[in-house]
């Protein structure tokens, strides 16, 4: 038994056609991993664009949530990591999906091993633009001026800054210039400095990676893992008795 950590699937963007197949494609996935694991954790972006107001969610995604919900019912144990582009959530997908929903990155543990799992946006040096917007979106006084928005109006602005966002980010997410120019890698190297994790696992990256993390001095080692995406890699991590492994769905 092992558990399944995949990412940034971004469904509704960039358009409904190439959307609804990355979505039929992913769904294969859940049913396989769904027979098999302990767990799955959904590690952010799943959806391009997400808001939740007291009465409305945003439509799209329909068979996604539905197969979700089934897997909480059959008895997986399913966990909700909020990332970038589907932070604004006031209960919909823990009530209605029955999933645990986190906000911030978490300790999980399997087969005696230790991991630190989260989507990853905000953390690591540089960045401070974005770290400011994040402070800013995630404030309540912002998420309470923006839902008084009708959700047609909402959902066009939200939708429309989420597909700029990953517009002016394709370019540094398909290159990788080496372990030192990787943010994340060094946010790993700083925590593992001061506590022992086997792994880190994160998305937001949409680049698949499997690097080691030593500290300065030497003293600890650990492997950073990113998840990738569903766009382009068709990515995951699975974590069994062995350790933390980077797969290619086909």
């Amino acid at each position: 038994m092992a558990l399944h950590f995949a990412s940034d699937l971004h469904l509704g963007a960039p358009d409904a056609t190439s959307s609804r197949e990355r979505e039929r494609v992913f769904l294969t996935w859940l049913e396989e991993i769904g027979r098999k694991g302990d767990a799955l954790h959904l590690v952010g972006d799943l959806i391009d664009f997400w808001f939740e107001w007291r009465h409305v969610v945003p439509k799209g995604s329909v068979r996604l949530l539905g197969k979700v919900a089934e897997l909480v019912d059959g008895g997986l144990d399913v966990h909700w990591h909020l990332g970038n582009h589907d932070m604004w959530t006031r209960g919909y997908l823990a009530d209605e999906l029955g999933v645990q929903v986190h906000t911030d990155p978490i300790e999980v543990h399997h087969a005696g091993r230790r991991y630190l799992v989260g989507h990853g946006d905000g953390l690591g040096p540089g960045d401070r633009k974005y770290k400011a917007l994040k402070k800013l979106f995630r404030h309540p006084a912002a998420r309470w001026a923006f839902a008084r928005l009708h959700p047609d109006t909402a959902f066009g602005i939200g939708a429309r800054m989420s597909r700029d966002s990953r517009s002016a980010g394709s370019e540094a997410e398909a290159h990788f210039s080496g372990p030192e120019g990787e943010w994340l890698l060094h946010h790993c190297r700083e925590v593992l400095t001061q506590e022992h994790y086997d792994g880190f696992i994160f998305g937001h990256r949409h680049l698949p990676l499997d690097l080691e993390v030593v500290t300065a001095d030497g003293a600890r080692t650990s492997r950073y893992l990113n998840c990738g995406d569903w766009i382009t890699h068709r990515s995951y991590v699975t974590v069994d008795e062995t350790g933390a492994h980077l797969r290619y769905w086909k």
